[in-house]
């Protein structure tokens, strides 16, 4: 990404004294990174051009393109945010420094199992970022995709550790800002360096299909089309094709069956209202047999996210399973770029009443962002705030947990004692004895909530047990299980072995 193209892209968005801050933007930032390269070698200026690029193509308006541009300035170079204030204004400013502020708060972080984060201090600093303004996370979403696609000049073992903060945490963000094909996209990349082999395995398994369905497919498409034109439908088809994630994480529920999985592709049908999208359905199930358990109404019912489409899945007179979705075009937008899409920023510079008070026009799908701005305001003001709404509402399938020390640990929801245990570490789990839960004593079988204070009392005649699988949820609890079991046993039988020796 260049200057040139950078302001090609936007030249169709922006008005001119918008193009022009947007040029000074780029001349500060290349002056400021001018002496740095990336890992590649190239110079560091490609990298914030090409997140301004991203944000451009997402819709976001002109303050959050310049603070893309700018956003690695606080953080890397010299500039200071005086400075940044006097040359672009304070809302561009704010935004930076809230980038900055996201990057210091991970910086803090043990490792990547206490990811968000690692002490109270750092949480605070967190939601005051993103909290006020939550183009914050847009623009680090924006710089995370960009990383992931230029991921390769890295270490492998950086590239694991980016890969799997990337799936654990930027693509559920993404998912909860109802940015589908961000999260999407996110995923893929992920997924590509986490598990390189189950990447390349999928990715063949589902060629193979594609072969043999497309051709069959346009059929289909041909036949749809012909008879909501002769309906006087208007509308646009097209196809879209399941991502490699999405189809391993499918296979595994379909015992590695490729021709199981009927939603590799499915084929979306975009109309002008809401009537017309139910016109369209009914069409369908006249065209081809619904399977009627797999007809998904998220207009009536929206996702947790505000997602909204119908999809059905039709057999064909051919005995073909496809899969249709059917949206208006302000949903494939809002399914498409999600927050983007949906919450459109003044022209005019933000003012603190806006700040304050813009986030309540948000769609009840992202009644959380609004939530997370009335606890940034507390933490800015140091009063007491409730981390563990912040926990549910950004991350919902995680959870905050207390150390006696007062440390927060992030685990998945459903999590027991003994995640927590092995996740501080094995030595201490494997000598778990029980457990108090704010200040209380619980079993094995307790699991944790948001919030719980927990300690591991520990015994040395305590030993592993076989039965702990049923008290963890988490991979690594349940592998370093599995080699402390082995050991053991490993460890009883060299001691039966010796005995018997010395007998003879």
């Amino acid at each position: 990404m260049t200057k040139r193209e950078l302001l090609r892209a936007a030249s169709a968005e922006y008005t001119e004294t918008e193009i022009l801050e947007l040029d000074h933007a780029i001349d500060v930032a290349s002056e400021a990174h001018s002496q740095q390269k990336r890992k590649s070698g190239e110079p560091y200026i490609i990298h914030p051009l090409a997140v301004a690029s991203i944000l451009i193509e997402w819709g976001m308006d002109i303050d959050t393109v310049l603070a893309g541009v700018l956003h690695d300035t606080l953080e890397d170079t010299e500039m200071t945010l005086e400075q940044l204030e006097t040359l672009f204004g304070r809302d561009v400013a704010f935004l930076v420094d809230g980038v900055t502020k996201v990057s210091q708060a991970r910086s803090g972080m043990r490792d990547l199992d206490t990811y968000l984060p690692g002490t109270r201090d750092n949480l605070s600093k967190l939601m005051i970022a993103v909290g006020q303004d939550v183009r914050v996370l847009i623009i680090k979403l924006a710089d995370r995709l960009h990383n992931m696609r230029t991921l390769e000049h890295m270490p492998r073992e950086k590239q694991k550790k980016i890969a799997r903060e990337t799936m654990e945490v930027f693509a559920p963000l993404a998912d909860r800002l109802n940015m589908g094909r961000v999260r999407v996209q996110l995923e893929e990349l992920a997924f590509r360096y986490m598990s390189p082999k189950d990447f390349s395995r999928t990715k063949a398994l589902m060629d193979s299909r594609l072969k043999r369905s497309q051709r069959r497919l346009e059929g289909v498409r041909r036949e749809v089309s012909a008879r909501l034109q002769d309906e006087k439908i208007e509308f646009e088809m097209d196809g879209r094709i399941k991502s490699v994630y999405s189809t391993f994480k499918k296979l595994d529920r379909v015992e590695g069956d490729i021709d199981r999985v009927h939603d590799l592709i499915a084929l979306r049908i975009i109309v002008d209202d809401l009537s017309t999208c139910y016109l369209v359905l009914g069409v369908l199930h006249e065209l081809y047999t619904p399977l009627y358990e797999r007809i998904k109404d998220y207009v009536a019912k929206p996702k947790q996210n505000g997602y909204q489409s119908l999809h059905t899945t039709v057999q064909t007179d051919a005995g073909q399973i496809v899969e249709f979705q059917v949206r208006t075009k302000e949903m494939h937008d809002y399914a498409e770029r999600g927050f983007a899409a949906s919450f459109h920023y003044n022209e005019s510079k933000l003012t603190d009443a806006y700040a304050k008070g813009a986030i309540a026009k948000l769609p009840a799908s992202l009644a959380w962002i609004r939530e997370l701005q009335e606890t940034a305001a507390k933490a800015s003001e140091h009063k007491k705030f409730d981390a563990k709404k912040f926990q549910m509402n950004l991350f919902n399938d995680r959870i905050f947990i207390y150390s006696p020390k007062g440390d927060l640990w992030d685990l998945p929801n459903g999590a027991f004692p003994l995640d927590f245990a092995y996740r501080i570490h094995s030595d201490v789990a494997q000598h778990a004895s029980g457990f108090k839960i704010n200040g209380v004593m619980k079993p094995f079988s307790y699991k944790l909530q948001h919030g719980d204070k927990i300690e591991v009392l520990t015994s040395k005649t305590a030993k592993p047990k076989a039965e702990w699988r049923n008290y963890m949820v988490t991979n690594h609890a349940k592998e370093k299980l599995r080699m402390q079991l082995a050991k053991q046993n490993h460890n009883m039988f060299t001691e039966v072995a010796e005995r018997l020796r010395r007998r003879k």
